[in-house]
């Protein structure tokens, strides 16, 4: 006996459930949108106007100042002694980003290739600060570096700052270790090679895209970290976030366009730290673990 098909009609093509239906953008999303939109208009505005303000002679109650000068920029150099405090803020940065990097990579090659009791905890502590505001251990760790008579100075300002940017190292470089397949070093090390030569000459090459991706990403929180070098700076060891702070609040009269020129100064030294670090890092490399499965 057979059996006769009957062809699907175009209304009922419509309604198979195997199609999939045309989905209409909702309200809520044009409105997600429209204040995302807001906030970015208003942020580059007010960027914007710091930075036309840094340039003009005298702005009151006009869309632009009655005539633009330059020479807002060499009153806060000479005044705030810019070279002075971005000498200081390029030796913090630098040294942060290298005793970070000479601690943290070991420190993720133990805990991307070793398990132990206690490691999720451990991983746990090292988020803690990263995810918790600085102010709330910056104030102990302050008190406990003036105890010992470190904080004012460079030394305490590269230890306060050391706090959350060796973790960061850390939870940077173990996904990149994670990646490498540990059959190289096994194949390195029944080839002779000690522990020494397999780190030094077999895994190094393998992780400078890792250990360049830490060292931007630290160097950049490092230059913009504000309440660990607050509460941990003297006189001679002020980065150029913190002098920006002082220039605002601290006693005197000051023009306004020279705070402002300081001001577009730190904003233009962050913008051209964070392209530099979007164009050598992958942020998704951050997140991202890959596994290899066994193929049988």
């Amino acid at each position: 006996m057979s059996t006769m098909t009957r062809p699907v009609t175009e209304p009922e093509a419509r309604t198979s459930p195997d199609a999939t239906p045309r989905t209409r953008p909702r309200g809520w999303t044009v409105l997600l949108w429209l204040v995302v939109a807001f906030l970015f208009v208003n942020l580059a505005a007010l960027v914007l106007s710091v930075v036309v303000d840094s340039f003009g002679t005298r702005w009151f109650g006009t869309w632009l100042p009655e005539s633009f000068t330059t020479h807002w920029y060499a009153d806060a150099w000479h005044e705030f002694a810019l070279s002075h405090v971005l000498l200081v803020t390029l030796e913090v940065a630098l040294a942060v980003v290298v005793v970070s990097v000479l601690i943290g990579v070991p420190a993720s090659y133990v805990l991307a290739r070793r398990s132990f009791p206690g490691k999720r905890v451990l991983m746990l502590l090292f988020v803690l600060p990263i995810l918790v505001p600085p102010i709330t251990y910056g104030i102990p760790l302050a008190t406990l570096l003036y105890r010992w008579h470190l904080a004012g100075s460079m030394t305490g300002v590269i230890l306060a700052n050391l706090v959350p940017a060796v973790p960061f190292v850390i939870l940077t470089m173990t996904p990149f270790i994670e990646q490498i397949d540990p059959k190289i070093e096994a194949a390195a090390r029944m080839c002779g090679a000690p522990t020494r030569v397999v780190f030094t000459r077999i895994l190094t090459p393998l992780l400078v895209p890792g250990i360049l991706a830490a060292c931007i990403l630290v160097l950049v929180r490092t230059v913009g970290m504000f309440e660990l070098t607050f509460l941990t700076a003297g006189p001679s060891s002020t980065t150029l976030v913190v002098s920006l702070y002082n220039a605002v609040f601290a006693a005197g009269i000051r023009a306004n366009q020279s705070v402002d020129a300081m001001a577009t100064i730190y904003t233009a030294s962050m913008m051209v730290l964070l392209i530099v670090a979007l164009r050598f890092v992958n942020p998704t490399q951050l997140v991202t673990r890959v596994r290899e499965e066994p193929t049988e």
